[in-house]
């Protein structure tokens, strides 16, 4: 499943509870980096308000190796998020492994669900980076829809059914 949405609209709440209601082994597998105090508390949050049920992985990059890992050794996976994911790529200045992703999520044997940003709704960004950034997220998220049974477009906290 892929659960996408703007900022503040409940895509990992309801990601979260997707994944949780398959019980057993959960998996977070969380893209952010801590590179400033705000960012580390809030990771500080997000994790306290996950609870013990989760078992989470640090994967700024290797999301390809963490899938394989966590459907080896998990029952459910929630991925948060492909569009940080993505963010920790560009300023490498790396290409991001789209299509070795899309593989490992198709291949994934356990339930996963992947939230991203919908970054495309507004207004033209007004610098290269921005455009090419908003771009390449579009992209991303195409590519996944297309591999994932199912997308959820997260409104207000509601939750609109794209692809069944």
């Amino acid at each position: 499943m892929l659960v996408l949405g703007g900022a503040r609209s409940g895509k990992s709440r309801f990601a979260e509870n997707w994944v949780a209601g398959h019980g057993g082994r959960l998996a977070y597998i969380a893209t952010a980096q801590a590179l400033d105090k705000e960012m580390a508390q809030r990771i500080a949050q997000h994790r306290a308000d996950r609870g013990d049920a989760w078992h989470t992985v640090e994967a700024p990059m290797d999301l390809v190796g963490s899938i394989a890992d966590a459907g080896a050794n998990s029952d459910a996976i929630l991925i948060d998020c492909l569009t940080l994911w993505l963010s920790n790529w560009i300023l490498a200045e790396k290409h991001p492994p789209v299509s070795e992703l899309v593989e490992a999520v198709i291949v994934c044997p356990r339930p996963i669900a992947l939230v991203a940003n919908e970054v495309g709704l507004g207004i033209v960004p007004d610098n290269a980076l921005a455009r090419r950034f908003r771009d390449k997220a579009g992209r991303l998220n195409q590519a996944v829809a297309a591999a994932v049974e199912q997308v959820i477009l997260m409104v207000a906290g509601l939750p609109l059914e794209v692809k069944q």
